[in-house]
Order: C-alpha cells, then structure tokens, then sequence
C-alpha cells in the first residue's frame, strides 16, 4: 500500500477484500455492430462540463497501433457539447444500480446530465447526488458497447486500451466512488453465466485513492479456481497523477504463446501478467476463448468501495467525472509476430569442433551453406552471446544430418547457472521450431544424446526475442512451499504470503533480522519480485536466490523500503527465493500478504 492519500488499515488488520462486477441482462442485446470511427486529431482544451477544480486536457488522437497490430475499432468522442452517446457504437445500461449484484446505490440513467459529450473530444460520466442522505439520492451513468467481437483469434493477440481521467476527488471528499474501464465475455449475452462467461477489469479506482486494480473474473461464484468474487488480480497498483490528468489503461490478450496470458498495463508500462495455467484449461476458455464487450461506468458505493472504508458520506462530493478521451481495439493475427534472429552474427561458441577445426560461428551467420559440427561424443553445446538480456519467443535449429535425438535449450545471464526453456529425448533432425518463454543474455542448445555415431551439426541456430525490460514473466511462486524465520503466530503462517489470497498474510516474530524463503521446485531465471506488505513493513531489506538454500545471492537491496506494494526489477538464478528483513518499520514484526516470484519460463512439450 504505496498511496500517499489511501486509507490505512491497522498493523495486522485483515486485507480488505476486491468485489466483483456483476452483470445482469435487461431484455434481448440489440445486433452487433461494427463500426470504425475516423481518426481526428482535436487540439482544442476542454473546458466545458468540468468539475470544481478539474483542468481538462487537450483531446487526442487514436494513437497509432503499436508495432505488429492493426486497429480493428475505436471512438474518439468528438461529438457536440451536450450530447449523448452515439447509440450506434454503445448503449446505456440504466436502472438502479442495486439491480447489478454489487451493491452500488446510485441509479443509473441516459440523461446528458450523466453521461454526454463535452464538445471537445472527451465523454463524461457525472454522478450526482440531491438531498441531505449521503447513502441515497444518486445518479450516474454506465455504457456499454453494442459490439461484443472484440477478443483474440487463436494464435493472436488482442489490446484493448482507453485514455481516461478518473474522477478529481480524493479520500477526503471521494469516499464512495467507483469509476471502471472493463470488458464482459460476449457469451453473457447469450445465456452464459457470470463468472464463467469472463470479466477483465482493466481500470477501477475506489474512494479517490490515486490507484488501479487489474483483474480476472471467471469459474464459479462464490469460490472455486478463480477465488470468486474476488477474483485474479494485480492488487492496488499506485496510479500518481490519475485523478487530475488523462493516464492510459490497457490490457492484452495473448494467445499466440503457451501458455497464453493477459497482461495489463499503464500508461504503456506493464504492471501485471496473468497467465492460463493459474487455472484449469476449460474454466480459462470459457472467461477468454470469445470476443468482448467494453463497458464504462461511474458507480457509487458498493462492496467494494466498502472493503476500503465504505462511502459515500457527509464529506463526499457531487459531481464528480470519469472523463474519456478515446477507447481502441487493436489485433494482432496469428504468425504476425516479429522474426528478426538476434543470434545473427552474434559471438558464438562451441564445446568442440569436429576435427579441431569446426565453425561454431557458422551457425549464426545465416549462412544454409555452412555448419557447425561437434566431435563425436556426450554431452556436446553450442552457445551463442546475444550481448544483452532478451525476453526470448523462439528457437530454431536447422539440423545438418548428424542431430540431436535428446537435448536442451538453455538461457543463461552468467554462463554459469543455466535455465532449461526447452527440450526433447525424442528429436528427429530436420528443422525443429521451438516457441518458448525464457529470457537471458546466452542461449545455448546442449546436446546429451546423439542421433547418430556423428556428433552433433547445426546448419543454423536461430534466435527471435525483443530486448529484455524484466517486467513480463510468469509466475512460479503461487502455491509453493514457503518457510520463514519465524511466526507471530499459527493464522499467520509462511505458507500464507504465497497462497494467491489477499486476504491471508504472513508476519514474523517482533525482532531483526527475519525472512520469509519460497523453494521453486527448480533453478529458474528469476526477472521480477513482487512484495505486498502488510501495514507491518521492512525498511531495509534484501531479495536474494539460491540454488541450494544455503549460499545466497543478493538481487535487490534497499535501505529505504516505503511498504504498500513494491514491484522489483529484480533479476537471478535460484531454484529458492527468499526475502531477508533487517529493519523494521514498525515495532511489530514483518508482515507479507503476498510475496510473489515472477520468471521467464517454457514448458517442456
């Protein structure tokens, strides 16, 4: 809990729970339409419809697609002052809110002093409130687009992305609302229940606490392999800035890799990755294998606003906005993503050469004419320096007739601890295509088994990756045995910092040093580390990995630790993960509702 204006819990409160976002038919959906709306670039600052104190931004254009994707639709909201929706692009969901399954109080309505157009490219969503009872007398709006095709085609990727400002309120006067930007599975409206139909949150803010959530909603209600209705989620993500200024929140979805995934992002900075194997493949298909609808809403009160200290009350004002400067759907089709071999040219090396007088090099010179053989024994690799860290996609070996029958693909940051992405006993020469998950700076193909009396020959070697960022990564912790220094106390053990609940935490004995240590199960290349601290935090600490549990190596050290949730770039091999306090923050002990260990990983096929 990193927000400088959020609403603190207690030291050893329990974590206040996320709610989800029902959804309940009203009649028949109209026809889909799909419509594309023309790209205007506004460059007049709105000022009209504006809340007391809210400085409205200059509209923008839809951006460009980003690189490999193309835009399937859009809106920009450049429509006259005053007006409502064009209801060939969306539709109003009215009625009272308590009619949604979450307890909101306000009503909803398609009246322009809800929901309209401010004449300078952006939509508003208004609530407002008449009478002297907080609790009630609210409207407010909500839409929903009449398309519901927006989704991912097998093998492809799909971005879904809004620049928005929420509602310029804080926990002082904002106490109740709730503005969202998210998506509902199209088979909800064809009999499908929530959730197993699939909701993605792409945005929610509650109490004006200058932050996000990001979260899957899907299997059963209540319980079952999505935690309903809490669901899968980021967690409160600070989002500095947000009230008063245009952010833009995104979440893709990936099909075009195994596993697939959904990742959110924020203003362009990926903040989360969920991938399908946090669940069972028939619940992940039901919520993801369809298209979408996208829906906006501002709503007022409710269970979740109520997990973080409830509202609206005496204090809270009228008339705050949840302002849209344009939504677009971007899709990226399968085989579209990008082929350049990183390994072209690259520094390579080689355990042997065949006669003393081999080519490892040609076998990253692009070159089908030239090879690389090995002498003629086990085990024998070939190894190739791509200069820098790649979030590595693919890995093709172009077998001369001397093969591999088994080996392994392997990344490396050191040359030292090696991470397998890939393998096989059963390979049969030729060309084999791997599409994998891995990230490293070497990648090395480590032959164990011959295919024949030869050695092992490579024509080619080809790597495809983008420069690594360390923020993508799945992750391994969830589930994992955990162990600790010490307890508070039994409802406070290590086990309860990697069980996937928000709602369970770890703390540790009142003294210094203490850490809390998760085993992988393997050596893995650990990219990312995230902390979710209890109001019992560290100041100073230390991320560290170990292959053997014993001997460790520090990734992340600081002296200066701010609690809330701490998202560390924290780069390693280890097959064991450990965080190690040294100071506290409080008198109390360490306290952890979630310690999670991201990593670039592949599953053997």
């Amino acid at each position: 809990m990193n927000d400088p204006h959020e609403v603190h819990t207690p030291p050893h409160a329990s974590a206040p729970k996320r709610r989800f976002r029902g959804w309940v038919a009203a009649g028949t959906a109209a026809a889909t339409v799909a419509a594309t709306v023309a790209l205007v670039a506004i460059t007049a600052v709105a000022n009209a419809a504006t809340t007391a104190g809210t400085v409205q931004a200059a509209a923008a254009a839809v951006p460009a697609p980003p690189a490999g994707f193309t835009l399937t639709w859009s809106d920009d909201f450049g429509a006259a002052a005053g007006t409502g929706v064009n209801t060939a692009n969306w539709k109003y969901d009215t009625g009272p809110g308590s009619s949604f399954g979450t307890g909101e109080i306000e009503t909803m309505t398609s009246s322009t002093a809800n929901v309209f157009h401010d004449g300078n490219g952006h939509l508003a969503l208004r609530a407002l409130h008449s009478g002297t009872d907080p609790q009630a007398g609210w409207t407010s709006g909500r839409i929903e687009t009449q398309a519901a095709t927006f989704g991912a085609e097998p093998g492809g990727v799909v971005r879904m992305e809004s620049s928005l400002q929420q509602p310029d309120v804080t926990t002082a006067n904002g106490a109740g609302y709730w503005p969202a930007f998210w998506m509902l599975g199209s088979t909800l409206r064809t009999g499908t229940s929530w959730p197993t139909s699939g909701e993605i949150d792409i945005m929610e803010d509650i109490n004006g606490r200058s932050s996000t959530f990001g979260t899957l909603h899907c299997g059963v209600n209540p319980g079952g392999p999505c935690n309903e209705s809490t669901g899968l989620g980021s967690g409160e993500r600070p989002c500095a800035g947000c009230q008063t200024g245009y952010h833009t929140y995104a979440v893709e979805i990936d099909r075009s890799k195994s596993p697939e995934e959904i990742r959110w992002y924020l203003d362009g900075a990926l903040y989360f990755t969920l991938p399908a194997t946090r669940v069972d493949a028939t619940t992940w298909a039901n919520a993801v294998h369809h298209p979408f609808f996208i829906i906006y809403d501002l709503a007022i009160g409710g269970g979740f606003p109520d997990a973080f200290g409830g509202g609206p009350n005496a204090a809270t004002v009228s008339g705050g906005q949840l302002n849209i400067d344009w939504v677009a759907v971007y899709n990226k089709g399968p085989g579209s993503q990008p082929t350049g071999n990183v390994a072209l040219g690259k520094p390579t090396t080689a355990s042997s050469n065949e006669g003393g007088a081999g080519c490892p090099a040609c076998a990253t010179d692009g070159n089908l004419n030239t090879r690389w053989s090995s002498a003629f024994s086990d085990p024998q690799w070939l190894q190739v320096d791509l200069g820098q860290t790649y979030n590595i996609t693919n890995v093709t070996l172009n077998w001369e007739a001397a093969y591999g029958k088994a080996y392994r693909i392997q990344t490396s940051n050191d040359q030292l601890t090696w991470v397998d992405i890939a393998a096989t006993t059963t390979g049969d020469g030729g060309t084999d295509v791997w599409n994998v998950n891995g990230s490293g700076r070497y990648v090395r193909m480590y032959g164990t088994q011959r295919g024949t009396a030869y050695g092992y020959s490579l024509w080619e070697m080809s790597v495809n990756g983008t420069p690594g960022s360390n923020t993508g990564g799945t992750l391994v912790s969830q589930g994992r045995p955990t162990t600790a220094s010490s307890t508070e106390n039994a409802g406070t053990a290590a086990a309860n910092a990697t069980d996937g609940s928000g709602s369970t935490r770890w703390s540790s004995a009142f003294s210094d040093p203490q850490w809390l240590q998760v085993d992988l199960g393997a050596v893995m290349n650990v990219n990312k580390v995230v902390l979710n601290w209890e109001a019992a935090y560290a100041k100073a600490f230390q991320v560290q990995t170990s292959t053997d549990g014993t001997t460790w190596t520090t990734i992340y050290s600081t002296t200066t630790g701010t609690g809330g949730v701490q998202t560390l770039n924290a780069s390693g091999s280890g097959r064991y993960v450990r965080v190690l306090g040294t100071q506290r923050a409080t008198t109390y002990g360490y306290s952890l509702f979630e310690f999670q260990v991201y990593a670039m990983t592949c599953c053997t096929p």
